[in-house]
């Protein structure tokens, strides 16, 4: 069971701490537990129900009324709004209510029909980051397990791969794309959507994946002749970004290097001569129509 500060209720339902202390007090929509040291927390539970008040007042109905709602009644009224609108934000919450729950029934039917009704790189872009983005506070609150990450990653995994499968293979004649995650990196679920758009955009890709050690990338180049890398780091490395990207600059002179991450985003050092960094898709997207040039 979670275990959340009021200051983490208000970064996961965008509602601030003192209108949750006031919703608290006079109506009586949650109640926080405390510690044997008398500190007040909150549990899933009481996430799930602010997320879910919050999407029904942003909406026209007054707190008094919600108060007076059954659980199955905020729940009933939550999914006839979340099928009639169309902001992002309800649906992210409804991602993150599914995840707490581990409920993939739940989860895959948000998302099929998000897929549906914006179709695949809107729901990437606009949904699925965001809500990983929250996924992260989670973490680091420390208020999910491994088993969520791992629930979440595989089932948004498997959308992306079955897009990418989707796309008709270019000929070895076109644009070679060679991307990977390097030694100790895990976080995949970035580096597939760049897969999916790079195919998309027409280029031949070869993709390696996760935690490639530094040899066999070497030798994989040396077989397939890409000509762009695509990497990506969000972990901490266990060496210094700038001593990475000399590393490959030195091993891939000739070869354009695309590198993205949270880390990279961190890393404020000078941009070695052939490896050109990205913050979001849309960077990529318009990096991508020049490599053929």
């Amino acid at each position: 069971m979670g275990k959340y500060s009021i200051k983490d209720l208000e970064q996961l339902s965008g509602i601030k701490a003192h209108t949750i202390r006031i919703w608290e007090k006079r109506h009586n929509l949650i109640s926080p537990s405390r510690t044997e040291t008398n500190i007040r927390f909150y549990s899933d539970e009481d996430l799930k129900r602010i997320i879910n008040i919050s999407l029904l007042n942003n909406y026209g109905i007054k707190i008094s009324r919600i108060a007076s709602m059954t659980d199955k009644e905020v729940h009933e009224k939550v999914l006839e709004i979340s099928e009639i609108k169309n902001e992002a934000t309800i649906h992210i919450d409804q991602l993150v209510v599914a995840m707490i729950d581990i409920d993939e029934a739940h989860f895959e039917k948000i998302l099929n029909t998000l897929i549906l009704r914006y179709g695949f790189e809107k729901t990437i872009t606009e949904m699925i980051y965001p809500f990983l983005e929250k996924i992260g506070v989670l973490w680091q609150t420390k208020n999910i397990t491994p088993a969520h990450e791992h629930f979440i990653s595989n089932l948004v995994r498997q959308k992306i791969i079955v897009a990418i499968d989707g796309l008709a293979l270019p000929p070895t004649s076109a644009h070679r794309v060679l991307l990977f995650l390097p030694e100790n990196e895990l976080h995949e679920i970035g580096l597939l959507f760049y897969h999916y758009l790079v195919r998309k955009a027409g280029y031949r890709t070869y993709y390696l994946g996760q935690n490639v050690p530094h040899d066999d990338l070497m030798k994989i180049v040396e077989i397939h002749r890409p000509q762009t890398l695509i990497t990506s780091i969000t972990s901490l490395p266990s060496k210094p970004i700038d001593q990475y990207f000399q590393r490959l600059t030195n091993d891939f002179p000739d070869l354009l290097i695309l590198a993205s991450g949270l880390q990279i985003q961190r890393y404020k050092g000078l941009k070695v001569n052939n490896i050109q960094t990205f913050s979001t898709v849309l960077e990529l997207k318009n990096i991508l129509p020049t490599l053929a040039k």
